[in-house]
């Protein structure tokens, strides 16, 4: 489901100068140009994850970035393992 930037705000509770920062650090990729942007659900999950690593567990902006950047690694690593599994490389055991 696509959301406008408006949607994403009201629905993720975030300010646009938020928005606007955590897009400037690509913690946020929406789609489309910064006039018509758009987010996902996933976007929103992902905008409540960088939200509680600040305020529930204080970590700083570059904390933040290394946590994003390495969950981002995690995903990309499992994407490959589930496709060598379905090319037949790879068996579960």
């Amino acid at each position: 489901m696509k959301l406008s930037k408006q949607e994403f705000l009201s629905r993720s509770g975030l300010g646009h100068e938020t928005l606007t920062a955590w897009i400037e650090e690509e913690w946020l990729i929406p789609d489309g140009s910064s006039v018509e942007a758009s987010f996902s659900d996933i976007d929103i999950a992902r905008a409540r994850l960088i939200r509680d690593l600040q305020l529930d567990f204080g970590v700083n902006d570059a904390g933040v970035g290394v946590i994003l950047s390495l969950l981002d690694q995690l995903h990309g690593l499992r994407r490959t393992m589930m496709a060598l599994r379905r090319a037949g490389r790879i068996t579960s055991e």
